[in-house]
């Protein structure tokens, strides 16, 4: 269990991006959290802005679509498992 800041990359394999559904379930399980989270674009390997992951209609607004590279950051008690989470939405196996 960290307590820091932890930090993830990762490509979206989510069929719809996150959009809409995924986007609704990404932000209710980062609002479920004791973590602050954040999540950016990563365009060829530069980072944009991030924006809160608690936000539907920020998450929405940053188009990440199916392919996109995503940095996830969490800082809290339960940083490690809300980013597992957040990838189990944005990469489903």
């Amino acid at each position: 269990m960290s307590t820091g800041t932890v930090e993830r990359r990762l490509v979206v394999t989510e069929e719809a991006g996150l959009h809409a559904r995924p986007a609704a379930a990404f932000a209710q399980t980062a609002a479920g959290a004791e973590a602050r989270v954040t999540v950016a674009r990563a365009d060829a390997g530069t980072e944009a802005e991030p924006v809160p992951a608690r936000s539907v209609l920020s998450v929405m607004g940053l188009n990440i679509r199916r392919g996109d590279e995503i940095v996830l950051r969490a800082t809290g008690t339960d940083a490690d498992h809300v980013l597992d989470a957040l990838t189990k939405i944005a990469s489903p196996a």
